[in-house]
Formats: C-alpha cells, structure tokens, sequence
C-alpha cells in the first residue's frame, strides 16, 4: 500500500502559514516502518481541488488529507469529497451527536454544519473539540490544526492499519562516485532498475568544486549486493572513482 498526503489550504501557499504535516507524517510513519510515497500541497480553488481529489480518490493509496473541512465557504474539502465521489452531504449521526455533545444549543446553526458529511463516511474522532474528521475508503480528511490532526492520524494508524508496518526498505547502501558522469552511467542504471525491479535506486549529483554523484540502492539485502557488484564494475570499466558513503540497516 502507498502513502500520500494531501495538504489544502491557501495559507499554506501564500506564506501565511508553514506546514507541519509533512514534516510530523515522515516521523510517524517512520516509527512504523512506513514512509511516504506522495505529498500534493493545493489551495481552495474549487477547481483545482477537485482535480487533486479526484487524482487522489481513484489509486488505492491510504491517504491523509489535512485542512478545508470547517464549515466556512473557503472550506470546500467535504463537497468536494462528496462531488468526486457522486455523493449526496448528509447529517452524519455520529458526527451529529459529537458536536451536539461538545457544543450543546450552541451547536446550531452553524458548527452543525461540519457534521454534513459525504454519505458513506466514517468519523474520525477528535480529542481536542469533537468535530470529527471523515473517513472514505482509505482516504482520511481532518482539519488543518495540527492539535486536532495529529492525534487523530495516530487513532487511524492504531484502529484501522495495526498491521500495516516494516513496508519502507529494509537496508540501504550508497556509494559516492566521482571522476564521472552520471550520463555515463545510464545504461547501467536502466539495467539495474529492470533487473532488480523491488530495489530503488537513486541518483543524486553534486555540483562545486569536485562534482561527485551520491548513488543510493534501496531494498533488500541480496538485491543490493547483486546490484552494487553490478553497478561497481560499471564504473570501475569507465575509469571512474567510488568510495561508500554508508552502508547497513536504517
């Protein structure tokens, strides 16, 4: 399974605010054995959101999607959800009675409205102020706090994928290579990628005063070695220099 996250909010593009989602996403599902495969940041723009979601909506990838689900006409997130997926917008019990608890008379008539969610959601409970997120399929929408998002990504992880771990490479080599090109090393590259098609290879040049190329091979031991030993006499034939940068186990 992929993971991506989706992080909406003009604010996040215009400045106004920086984004800590991506940066806390990487940490958490790091202590999982996951990692990320995909982050899109998209504004309110109706149009453009609907594009994003809707790109989203149709891979099988568990997504986390932060901000735009208040009850604010810049908060389009709900609609669009429910536009994507030809859904009615419904009072949703659950969420009803959350917000109903939290705010009593209050409630009404507006911070109701962040209960109106796509039909077929499943609440994510927030421990901050009870107006809950929503779930479809393995798509997961909580508001764009980060007090209110974060706890509720880790009430997803354990409720919903306590199985899903240890899915990032095992262990990881990289080698430094310098005297060379990375033009020169292509054919080898597109060998290794077709030969080792579970490894994930990374190539990462660096400018200055000696230029060097930091080459990463991902994935499991064997293919690794199979695939370094490979790569190795590749560039030991062009006449190339290389040293490890690191080696082992993340």
């Amino acid at each position: 399974m992929k993971i991506g996250a989706l992080i909406i909010g003009d604010e996040i593009l215009s400045g106004k605010r920086q984004d800590r989602h991506f940066a806390f996403l990487q940490s958490i599902l790091a202590d999982r054995g996951l990692e990320l495969s995909w982050t899109i940041i998209v504004g309110d723009d109706a149009q453009q959101l609907e594009r994003v979601i809707r790109f989203s909506m149709t891979s099988p990838d568990l997504v986390f999607s932060f901000g735009g689900i208040g009850a604010t006409p810049d908060d389009r997130t709900r609609q669009t959800v429910a536009l994507v997926k030809q859904v009615g917008i419904e009072p949703h019990p659950d969420a009803v009675r959350e917000i109903e608890a939290q705010y009593g008379d209050s409630a009404y008539p507006n911070r109701i409205l962040m209960g109106h969610l796509p039909e077929g959601s499943r609440i994510i409970p927030n421990p901050v102020n009870r107006v809950p997120g929503f779930s479809i399929d393995n798509h997961h929408f909580m508001p764009g706090f980060p007090e209110m998002a974060w706890p509720m990504v880790e009430w997803i992880l354990d409720n919903n994928y306590q199985d899903l771990r240890d899915l990032s490479p095992r262990s990881e080599r990289i080698i430094t290579i310098t005297k060379g090109r990375e033009s020169d090393l292509l054919e080898i590259m597109n060998e290794i990628v077709d030969a080792f098609p579970n490894l994930l290879l990374s190539s990462l040049p660096h400018l200055g005063d000696v230029p060097y190329i930091e080459l990463s091979l991902r994935g499991e031991d064997d293919d690794i070695e199979q695939a370094m030993t490979l790569m190795i006499a590749a560039i030991e034939k062009l006449g190339f220099e290389w040293s490890d940068h690191t080696a082992g186990n993340q």
